[in-house]
């Protein structure tokens, strides 16, 4: 399986209001519940105003779509990072998973991987 390197920096942060957010930017995760709005963006691309705000993320995406029958995807990858004491923050969208990690992590995370039989682009 292919994991493709993120090659900017990312942020992980709460925002009050959805306009607040950059809708042009090319890349951003928005979840919304009845107790926050979370945003995971380029960190180039944070709004200037945040209620709380986590920086240092760098991330890798499984290539490719994966099916929905398809079943321990991301739980493999996690349970890998885990047995080495990585940390996750993991998001989706309809075709694949991402995976984020702190950017002192992020490397360590990609050999750890690679030696699991996982190929990095």
């Amino acid at each position: 399986m292919e994991l493709k390197k993120l090659e900017y920096d990312l942020t992980v942060c709460k925002v009050e209001a959805i306009t607040d957010i950059d809708m042009t930017a090319d890349f951003f995760f928005i979840g919304k519940t009845d107790e926050e709005i979370s945003l995971v963006c380029k960190t180039d691309d944070t709004p200037k105003k945040t209620t709380e705000q986590d920086d240092g993320w760098k991330g890798f995406r499984i290539q490719g779509v994966l099916d929905f029958s398809l079943i321990g995807i991301l739980s493999k990858l996690s349970g890998i990072l885990a047995e080495n004491s990585i940390g996750i923050f993991a998001v989706s969208t309809f075709n694949t998973d991402y995976i984020l990690v702190k950017a002192e992590n992020f490397e360590r995370a990609l050999r750890v991987l690679s030696a699991e039989g996982y190929i990095i682009v």
